[in-house]
């Protein structure tokens, strides 16, 4: 018989996966904090907040499978 995961197993490895994603880009990002440092606080505020919602492009297909029935 083929595995298949129970939904609350699958929200379980969604949220720890959100979490993940989430870290994973606020390393990615920091990681280019000196190199956008000298550009004007408007372009800063640009890149950062383009940043910080690129963790929401993967966001639907994993609660999609989250909410799986």
């Amino acid at each position: 018989e083929e595995f298949s995961m129970t939904r609350g197993s699958r929200t379980i490895i969604g949220v720890f996966s959100i979490i993940g994603l989430i870290g994973l880009i606020g390393l990615i990002v920091a990681a280019f904090a000196n190199w956008i440092a000298p550009w004007p606080i408007w372009a800063q505020s640009l890149f950062y907040l383009g940043a910080g919602l690129v963790w929401l492009l993967p966001l639907k297909p994993l609660l999609v499978w989250m909410n799986k029935a």
